[in-house]
C-alpha cells in the first residue's frame, strides 16, 4: 500500500533532522574542498564581493546622485543578502544531481542534501557579513537596537529558501534544461529588485509591481531594513510568513509524491 505523500516527506525530513551532525559535516566539507590549497579560502569570495560593492557604490552612487552615507550601506547589505539568496537557489539546481553517487549507494535521507547546501551557504554568508562592519565604519553609520530583528528575518528567509531549494532540486533532477533557465530568471530579478538602486527612485505606480508584488524584495527587506536602522514593513512579514506556511505544506506534498523517482532520474 502506497504511503501518504505528506507522511513520506515528513518521515524523510525528520530522519534528516536526526542526523543534523551529518548535514553539518557535509556542508563544512563542501566549503573546504571548494577552497582546498587556497591561502585565504572562502575569504576570496569576501574580497571579490567587497571590491564589487565598492565599485558599484562609487559608479551608481554618482549616476543616481545618492548620498554615499545612505547608498553604500544599502548596497552592501542588498548585495550580500542577494548573494545568499541567489547562491542557494543556483546550488539547489544541482543539489540532487551532484549527490548522485551518495543517493544511489548510501542509505541516508534525501533531504540531507538540501540541508547540506543550506548550511554551506550559511557558512559563506557568515564570511561575507565581515564586509558590513567595515562599510558602516567607513561611512560613519551606527547600528541601532533594530538590528536584533535580523535574527527572525534571516530565519524566515532561510525557511523560504529551504522549501524553494527542495522544489528546484527535484525539478532540476527531472528536467536538466531547468538550471540555465533559473539562472537567467535570477539575473532578471536582480535588476527588477532594489539592490543597486533605491526604492525612493521609483514613481508611485511602479512601486506596486517592483516592491509590493516582488517576493525577492520582501526577502531582502526583512534583513536589510533592521541593519539600516529601520523596521521592516508588516507587509513583508506577512508575505514571507504566508509563503513559508503555504510553501512548506505544498512542497512536502510535492516531495513526498516524487521522492522515490529522484534516484531513477539521476
Amino acid at each position: 500500500m502506497q504511503k501518504n505523500p505528506l507522511v513520506t516527506a515528513i518521515v524523510d525530513v525528520v530522519a534528516t533532522l536526526k542526523r543534523i551532525s551529518l548535514v553539518g559535516m557535509l556542508g563544512w566539507q563542501d566549503v573546504r574542498q571548494r577552497y582546498q590549497r587556497s591561502a585565504l579560502g572562502p575569504f576570496w569570495l569576501t574580497i571579490s564581493m567587497g571590491v564589487m560593492i565598492g565599485t558599484i557604490g562609487i559608479v551608481f552612487g554618482q549616476i543616481f546622485k545618492s548620498p554615499v552615507r545612505e547608498f553604500l550601506p544599502f548596497l552592501a547589505v542588498g548585495i550580500i543578502v542577494w548573494g545568499y539568496i541567489s547562491s542557494m537557489i543556483n546550488d539547489a539546481c544541482s543539489g540532487f544531481i551532484a549527490a548522485e553517487g551518495m543517493l544511489k549507494q548510501l542509505p541516508i535521507p534525501m533531504f540531507t542534501h538540501i540541508l547540506r547546501l543550506v548550511w554551506r551557504n550559511i557558512l559563506i554568508l557568515g564570511h561575507n557579513v565581515v564586509i558590513l562592519p567595515l562599510v558602516f565604519l567607513a561611512v560613519g553609520k551606527p547600528l541601532s537596537w533594530m538590528v536584533l530583528w535580523v535574527i527572525p528575518g534571516l530565519l524566515l528567509v532561510t525557511l523560504n529558501l529551504t522549501w524553494l531549494s527542495l522544489v528546484v532540486g527535484v525539478l532540476s533532477a527531472r528536467y536538466r534544461d531547468l538550471p540555465p533557465i533559473i539562472n537567467s530568471i535570477i539575473q532578471v530579478v536582480f535588476y527588477l529588485t532594489p539592490i543597486i538602486w533605491m526604492p525612493s527612485l521609483l514613481p508611485g505606480r511602479s512601486a506596486l509591481y517592483l516592491l509590493d508584488l516582488n517576493p525577492a524584495y520582501h526577502l531582502l527587506e526583512v534583513v536589510r531594513a533592521p541593519l539600516l536602522g529601520d523596521m521592516p514593513s508588516m507587509m513583508s512579514w506577512w508575505v514571507l510568513s504566508a509563503m513559508a506556511l503555504l510553501g512548506c505544506f505544498l512542497t512536502l506534498l510535492f516531495y513526498g509524491r516524487y521522492k522515490r523517482r529522484i534516484a531513477y532520474w539521476l
